[in-house]
C-alpha cells in the first residue's frame, strides 16, 4: 500500500473513534522522517490510547502494517506511531497547541479530507 493510502487509512481509523481536528500533511519534499504526518487530538488519555489502538488495528488488518515504534503511551499527552513512511501524532489539546506541528510543517501539503472523513 502506498504511503498516501496508509495515511488516509490511519485518518479514517481516527475519525471512526471520534478523533478531533484530524489533519494529514504530505512532508515528502521536506524531510526524510516520513512522507506523511497524520495529526489528531484526543479528549482524554483514555481516548488518546484508544485512537492509537484503532490506527494500529486498522493498518495491520487492512494493510498488513505494524508500527516500527510507538512512543509516549505512558504519558498520555502525545503518542507517536512511526510506520516509516507515515508518522501518526495523537495529542491532547494542550500538547497539540504547544508543539504546533501544523505551524512547524506549514510548508507541507495538507490533504483535503472532505468527503473522506465524517468529522472533516
Amino acid at each position: 500500500m502506498k504511503p498516501k493510502e496508509l495515511a488516509i487509512l490511519a485518518a479514517k481509523a481516527l475519525d471512526d473513534r471520534k478523533g478531533e481536528e484530524i489533519k494529514v500533511i504530505e512532508v515528502t519534499e521536506l524531510t526524510t522522517l516520513a512522507d506523511y504526518f497524520v495529526i489528531c487530538t484526543g479528549a482524554s488519555n483514555t481516548q488518546i490510547n484508544a485512537l492509537c489502538d484503532a490506527v494500529e488495528e486498522r493498518l495491520e488488518r487492512e494493510a498488513g502494517e505494524k508500527p516500527l515504534h510507538r512512543e509516549g503511551h505512558r504519558g498520555g499527552i502525545w503518542v507517536l506511531l512511526d510506520y516509516g513512511c507515515l508518522v501518526v501524532h495523537v495529542f491532547n489539546s494542550e500538547a497539540r497547541e504547544f508543539y504546533s506541528l501544523e505551524r512547524l510543517w506549514n510548508d507541507g501539503k495538507p490533504l483535503d479530507m472532505d468527503g473522506i472523513l465524517v468529522q472533516a
